[in-house]
């Protein structure tokens, strides 16, 4: 749905038919809970928008999707995992990142296959993805998980107020490193 958000209906049908998914127009994968969306299919997905953008059409088209996604996301999983509740809205910025991060890498551990993991230093998070939905399938130079990071910045700036804060992946599964890694800012880019 994210996707057809930004690329209209006429630009999401081009990319399943790209990705050799035309089975889904007009035909998306149910909302519910049910583990029926193969991670091949994802990974098919955004290299077709590689190919019809180019590498960094592509990577914009995505980043813009997993932003779109989370407003989804936020509306299916927010009140499940209480991070709609006004007590945790009034957490202090720091507070609220930390277990923010830890709501969203458990609604992914819980419903789905992905498999997240985080680690803290004193100037940054480490979103570590251990099976990663986003490049699954995929061998290429660089990282390529832009939804994923996407996903990560619009959840960062609805925690935070409206703060954005510089999120870059550093290791890509995609490209033969151990997991796809997310390095997150704790200070929000001024």
């Amino acid at each position: 749905m994210a996707l057809e958000e930004v690329l209209g209906r006429n630009g999401i049908n081009a990319v399943l038919n790209h990705s050799e998914l035309s089975r889904l127009i007009n035909c998306y994968p149910p909302n519910n809970f049910d583990l029926q969306f193969d991670f091949s299919n994802l990974g098919k997905i955004q290299s077709a928008l590689e190919d019809i953008y180019g590498p960094l059409g592509g990577r914009g088209v995505a980043l813009r999707s997993g932003r779109a996604s989370f407003k989804y996301g936020l509306r299916e999983f927010g009140p499940l995992l209480g991070i709609t509740d006004q007590a945790f809205r009034l957490l202090p910025l720091n507070e609220k990142l930390n277990t923010g991060l830890k709501f969203f890498a458990e609604a992914f551990n819980r419903f789905s296959d992905q498999r997240v993991r985080i680690e803290e230093t004193s100037k940054c998070f480490y979103w570590h993805i251990e099976h990663c939905p986003v490049c699954w399938g995929r061998h290429v130079e660089g990282p390529v998980c832009h939804l994923a990071v996407g996903i990560l910045q619009e959840a960062l700036f609805w925690v935070s107020g409206g703060k954005h804060f510089l999120v870059q992946e550093t290791q890509c599964i995609a490209q033969g490193d151990p997991t796809c890694t997310i390095v997150i800012d704790k200070k929000p880019v001024e």
